[in-house]
């Protein structure tokens, strides 16, 4: 049986939650964890470089130079890649760095990054997060009493825009839903903040 504290936002003990031992209590792969990772970096990639070819730079219709009897003969164009102002050769392109995860190693992946949390004691439940008004310093005096410093990702069951961007102003914070959760934002933080209802929604969906 897993168990953790329920705090509210003013960082007091509120109760107690079960966890489910399938999803918050697994060894962590590293391997695919690793693997999820690089996907959503490489998911996340612009890929926009470009660069211009010899046949697509500007200029160079004409021969520069006679074909014979002087020494620069044989140029075929001023924008070789070679020359000053040329082309390039084997330019880059935009292209797509994107490709897909097998089901089943996504489901491993995001278990094994909550899990870790769990045992490193960076996993806080708070019964609710509710704001009535934009306030960054609501936030603030939540993060302080739970003993969130540094990183901290808030996961909310859905998206409230008083907790969003109020949360938002603040330097090394972030929040998304639950349904949204990747194992990048995950690891990357300090400590994950979750609502009660948040976690249920998780369960429910990878059980």
């Amino acid at each position: 049986m897993l168990n953790v504290t329920i705090f509210n936002m003013e960082g007091s003990h509120v109760g107690e939650m079960e966890l489910e031992e399938s999803i918050f209590g697994i060894i962590p792969n590293e391997s695919v964890m690793y693997d999820a990772v690089i996907n959503y970096l490489a998911n996340n990639r612009s890929g926009t470089q470009s660069a211009l070819t010899r046949g697509e730079v500007r200029g160079g219709g004409r021969k520069p130079y006679k074909q014979n009897k002087i020494d620069k003969s044989r140029a075929g164009s001023i924008r070789m890649p070679h020359w000053r102002g040329g082309g390039v050769v084997f330019a880059p392109k935009p292209r797509d760095y994107s490709y897909k995860l097998n089901k089943k190693v996504k489901q491993l992946a995001i278990k094994s990054a909550l899990s870790s949390k769990v045992q490193n004691q960076e996993f806080i439940v708070v019964d609710e997060i509710k704001l009535e008004n934009y306030r960054t310093k609501s936030i603030v005096a939540m993060l302080n009493a739970l003993g969130a410093e540094k990183k901290v990702l808030i996961v909310t069951p859905m998206i409230n825009n008083f907790v969003f961007k109020s949360a938002n102003n603040i330097p090394g914070v972030e929040t998304t839903v639950a349904d949204s959760l990747n194992v990048y934002n995950v690891l990357n933080c300090n400590k994950l903040i979750i609502t009660k209802q948040a976690v249920t929604m998780i369960t429910e969906m990878y059980s």
